[in-house]
């Protein structure tokens, strides 16, 4: 088991001021600590989970340039990009730029987004969901051909590009891993064609999800074990600790499942002391 982290709330000690160094922080602390991944959410505004737009919400791709310049060997990752949000050869070039500036350390998180009113607030494009899979898969297709240096124009329902080209090459080979988030069919599917991870729920239709992916991996001629399982959840260990050992518990559970890759969920108004005591009385017993 591989743990991980995500920074989704930012309702810290010291505001907006101390933003920047209280990132930086987190990312050091963790990086030392053993964490596998650092991811943010991408949002422009704050779901409704979390207190709703008026709360604070970093964006995504900036506050992963901080977490980079602050750490050396975790893997970065949106969890996970909208579609909706920005143009497939965009996202593509934004991934790969934080991939070379990484050394090597990043990944695309991708799914469909969710969150209508935050589209519909901040002037964003929000289709039906069915054309919003219909994005997706053409931002796949649209990311792998501009990372496999294939220039022949991409006509899609959505995207039309003339000469997918992007320079420099990521240094991940062939591409950066890519990440979907979603457990249903439709998504499901779509890792098993494209994808080399899977971001799943771990609630009771764990083991349902996860047979559900074997099987469409065997559809798409795929093999299941290659692919990266990862699931997302707040990780509620106290300040002093408690409830480190049910979380670990948890967290071997998940593994006998068949989970690869846990990603907590951060909150609490001290995140880098939440972060330094979930390395120390979590994460240190999967090292």
């Amino acid at each position: 088991m591989k743990v991980g982290l995500e920074l989704g709330e930012f309702v810290w000690d010291g505001g907006p001021a101390e933003m920047g160094r209280t990132v930086a922080e987190i990312a050091t602390v963790a990086d030392d600590a053993g964490y596998d991944l650092i991811g943010v959410g991408d949002h422009v505004w704050q779901g409704p989970h979390a207190g709703g737009p008026e709360m604070p919400q970093l964006e995504c791709f900036t506050t992963l340039g901080v977490i980079a310049a602050n750490t050396r060997r975790c893997r970065l990752a949106p969890v996970v990009a909208g579609v909706h949000f920005r143009a497939p050869a965009l996202l593509a070039k934004m991934v790969t730029t934080l991939d070379v500036l990484s050394g090597g350390r990043a990944m695309l998180g991708v799914g469909t987004g969710w969150d209508a009113d935050e589209a519909a607030g901040m002037g964003f494009a929000f289709p039906s969901l069915t054309e919003r899979f219909t994005m997706l898969e053409e931002t796949l297709e649209i990311c792998l051909r501009l990372w496999s240096g294939d220039e022949r124009p991409f006509e899609g329902q959505h995207h039309t590009l003339a000469r997918p080209l992007i320079a420099p090459k990521s240094l991940s080979r062939p591409h950066p891993p890519i990440m979907l988030g979603g457990g249903g069919r439709k998504t499901l599917r779509l890792v098993a064609r494209y994808a080399d991870a899977c971001n799943v729920y771990p609630g009771p239709d764990l083991a349902e999800k996860l047979d559900l992916l074997r099987a469409l991996c065997a559809e798409e001629g795929r093999d299941y074990d290659t692919l990266e399982k990862t699931c997302i959840f707040p990780f509620a260990v106290g300040q002093d600790g408690t409830g480190a050992g049910e979380l670990t518990d948890e967290l071997h559970r998940l593994g006998e499942a068949g989970i690869d890759t846990a990603i907590g969920i951060v909150s609490g108004s001290n995140p880098v002391r939440q972060v330094a005591v979930i390395g120390d009385k979590v994460v240190s017993a999967f090292a």
